[in-house]
């Protein structure tokens, strides 16, 4: 397995985006251990596969196996919980709710970005709101609004790019 970043740039990766994959964690399975656990899961991910992104931004690409690492853990934990209802086993939630400045950056950044996402001018608009925010895949969103996968695909990196630019300027 060979990187492109080296292990001064990934631990800076890791950085900058560690609370980033922690709420989309957290938020999903609602288990402060369990979104602890699932951010170190996201990162080894990553690492195992930058070599293989293909973007400049990495932040969309982390979000998304952190979301889908913690959906999988969902879909797990439920089979799990169904297993042993079914045994008639007690599963008592461990809960650890954010304070409320966690709550309130993540609200306020969730809520910015998404509204830099509707902003953006057509035709990256319908793209971008379909691929980031409903998380629809490029072939749905191909199909959805009529369009050849290869453009939806060029929308959306070019929607990443002025997303990008964005992020950057506010920065």
């Amino acid at each position: 397995m060979t990187s492109r970043m080296t292990d001064q740039e990934f631990r800076t990766f890791v950085e900058q985006y560690e609370k980033l994959v922690f709420t989309i964690c957290y938020q999903l399975v609602k288990d402060y251990q369990e979104a602890q656990n699932l951010t170190q899961e996201t990162f080894l991910s990553a690492y195992r596969h930058i070599d293989t992104y293909q973007g400049d931004n990495y932040k969309p690409w982390v979000a998304r196996i952190a979301t889908n690492k913690a959906k999988d853990f969902l879909k797990s934990a439920y089979r799990k919980h169904v297993l042993l209802e079914y045994e008639d086993l007690p599963i008592e939630p461990q809960e650890h709710a954010p304070t409320p400045e966690e709550s309130y950056v993540s609200q306020e950044t969730r809520q910015a970005l998404e509204q830099v996402i509707r902003s953006l001018p057509e035709p990256y608009n319908q793209p971008a709101v379909l691929y980031f925010l409903e998380e629809k895949s490029v072939q749905d969103i191909a199909q959805q609004l009529d369009r050849p996968v290869k453009t939806i695909q060029t929308q959306i990196y070019r929607a990443r790019d002025k997303l990008k630019k964005y992020i950057k300027e506010e920065m």
